[in-house]
């Protein structure tokens, strides 16, 4: 298998992933690294976790359940009919997965009583668990991440984002200590000296609209943590504006100056500044030059935008014109695993989500 390769890593590395002993002693001998997403798998690997995938009517999944399975990434539930998922996936090796169908699955009952319980104070009747359940599987693969059948969930490349998300805060709700859930993408540039040698995390690019400054600082620190845990690098965070520093006057600088100042204070022992402009952040010359002395200028990993517009439209940019690898929505701050895939994922992407998610399931 063919990958990009980068200097300054490794530290274990599987021999199968490595197409020639050439390479291979090469990145023995750390001349060469995995780039961030064979990382990833190379520690999913290490301890499987089960990811159940809903959408078993999207080719997309099933093709990514083979992979996922045949890597060893995951072990894999897919939501369904057998005989239909086994009909509509003619071609592909689907002998690593377990199925889990609504109409026969013996936890069924317990599951639905279980979701009434969760819900009746909300209104909820038994008879409407159980249809929910049975109508819509991303209740039912929520359900089973919740109950521990599976360690993790990965939806939306048929549902929206608020439909993937809805029953995970309903039933699995936040995080301890996390006061509002977010999302990032991972963003893997190709030959580039900036970030942590061209990964980066970039947040929010997928769920929280207009953040205040209380919400923005609380993205800036649960991205710090995905960072740590994903990367296995010290975050270096920015807070981004069209500002560095006070060279320009406007409500919206103002909001990210007060973020800043507040995630200083909810982890004083984070590297974190701001405001910065995107260069000043991740170019070394311009941070010196635009915010001297500043602690993450010119070195940071973790870019935090002031809002979804422009952290959408960033990742996009990044992915489009640099080529980069992007990986997301990922969410953060529910209490189990379950993200969000772009509807214009391909299977590969999938895969990607996957391992992400049987890795953060890992803690």
């Amino acid at each position: 298998m063919l990958f990009r390769l980068y200097a300054s890593f490794p530290l274990e590395i599987s021999p199968r992933l490595c197409y020639n002993a050439e390479i291979l002693n090469k990145v023995k001998k750390g001349a060469y690294s995995l780039n961030f997403i064979d990382k990833v798998k190379e520690r999913a690997k290490r301890g499987a976790k089960t990811i159940a995938l809903p959408e078993t009517g999207d080719l997309r999944t099933l093709a990514a359940a083979e992979r996922a399975s045949a890597e060893g990434l995951a072990r894999i539930i897919l939501i369904g009919s057998e005989d239909e998922i086994r009909s509509r996936a003619a071609g592909l090796k689907l002998s690593g997965v377990t199925f889990v169908d609504p109409s026969k699955y013996e936890r069924f009952e317990s599951l639905a009583e279980k979701l009434y319980d969760l819900r009746k104070s909300k209104g909820m009747t038994p008879d409407e668990a159980r249809c929910l359940l049975a109508g819509d599987w991303l209740y039912l693969g929520v359900m089973l991440v919740k109950e521990g059948v599976a360690d993790g969930m990965v939806a939306g490349a048929v549902n929206a984002t608020a439909n993937v998300l809805r029953p995970s805060l309903q039933i699995l709700k936040t995080a301890p200590g996390t006061k509002l859930v977010s999302a990032f993408f991972a963003i893997d540039v190709p030959d580039c000296e900036y970030g942590e040698n061209g990964t980066f995390l970039f947040a929010d690019s997928g769920l929280v609209q207009n953040p205040t400054a209380e919400e923005l600082a609380h993205i800036a620190v649960s991205s710090a943590k995905s960072f740590r845990s994903l990367v296995q690098a010290e975050p270096v965070v920015a807070m981004l504006s069209h500002s560095t520093k006070g060279s320009a006057r406007h409500p919206d600088v103002d909001k990210v100056v007060q973020a800043t100042a507040i995630a200083k204070t909810l982890a004083p022992d984070l590297t974190l500044d701001g405001e910065l402009q995107l260069d000043a952040a991740i170019v070394p010359s311009v941070g010196v030059a635009k915010a001297p002395g500043s602690p993450a200028a010119g070195r940071a990993n973790v870019l935090i935008f002031p809002d979804l517009d422009s952290g959408n439209i960033g990742y996009k940019l990044a992915q489009r014109l640099a080529k980069a690898d992007a990986f997301g929505p990922i969410t953060q701050g529910i209490a189990k695993p379950v993200n969000d895939l772009s509807r214009g994922a391909s299977a590969d992407d999938i895969v990607g989500v996957i391992a992400i998610t049987a890795v953060q399931a890992r803690g």
